[in-house]
């Protein structure tokens, strides 16, 4: 109560100048903190901060409750933090000083899709995949969710074309630049094309998959996207999420999959998934 009484006298003794200077700098800082937030949201720096949180939150409780040992370990910790952070941030770090320099940092962020629009962003995909299949054209599709794709969407080639079936069956046309890499969809666009993506490492993964289902994997193990592969060689439709492979997806059971995992919401019935492997 002391704390609050003081606080209340000192803004009470401010003058207009002052009050308005104490609120313009709030204001920027608090800009500033939200445009990071907003920039690092698109990346893998979202979950190494969770980590640098839990190592602050240790490191007091240690302090607190008098935990030597603790304490002098996070204490060893915190130089090798601290030189580790700009190499571990520099992707991030570069991104806004590009961006600022673009006048990037201050744009619009990005807005989810309503459920309408997802599920006509879910029929195009859907529409898009059958045609592919049916041709045997081989086809690498990531629908960003929470985790961004940033990293992996410079690697490609920028489209920012409103997502149709038709646009993405154009891009995997054979032997053109966008055939052998990945689409990314974030919203209702289809941001990048011919973006490359890590290969899963996991041992127990079956000889008969190929490239584009192990980056399938291995982007989905990293990230919560939802990825579509449509195999070359076989026409196979298979679904990547959360580390798992949903193959031999015919229309009625692939857009089921969709709306379970982007309308979350919805009730739908996806009890029994016997393809998932």
């Amino acid at each position: 109560m002391n704390g609050l009484a003081a606080l209340w006298r000192y803004i009470l003794s401010l003058n207009i100048i002052d009050f308005l200077r104490i609120t313009l700098d709030i204001s920027i800082v608090a800009f500033v903190i939200y445009k990071f937030i907003m920039l690092i949201r698109g990346t893998r720096a979202v979950q190494l901060i969770k980590g640098l949180v839990v190592l602050v939150v240790a490191s007091v409780i240690a302090e607190r409750l008098n935990l030597t040992t603790i304490n002098w370990l996070l204490s060893q910790l915190r130089l090798v933090i601290v030189v580790a952070l700009p190499v571990v941030f520099q992707p991030e770090l570069r991104r806004a000083l590009e961006q600022l320099g673009r006048g990037k940092f201050f744009a619009r962020p990005l807005t989810t899709l309503g459920a309408e629009d997802m599920e006509k962003l879910i029929s195009e995909l859907v529409r898009a995949v059958q045609v592919l299949a049916k041709n045997r054209t081989g086809a690498l599709i990531v629908i960003e969710r929470e985790t961004g794709l940033n990293d992996y969407i410079e690697t490609g080639i920028r489209v920012d074309g409103v997502v149709s079936a038709e646009l993405l069956i154009n891009i995997f046309v054979p032997l053109t630049p966008f055939h052998d890499g990945a689409a990314i969809i974030r919203g209702d666009r289809v941001v990048a094309a011919g973006c490359f993506l890590p290969l899963s490492e996991s041992p127990y993964l079956s000889k008969q998959l190929g490239t584009r289902h192990r980056a399938a994997l291995g982007i989905s193990e990293i990230s919560d996207a939802v990825v579509l592969v449509v195999s070359e060689e076989t026409g196979v439709i298979s679904v990547a999420e959360g580390g798992k492979l949903t193959r031999f997806l015919e229309e009625k059971n692939l857009k089921e999959l969709l709306q379970s995992l982007l309308l979350p919401q919805v009730n739908h019935n996806t009890s029994l998934w016997p393809w998932r492997s």
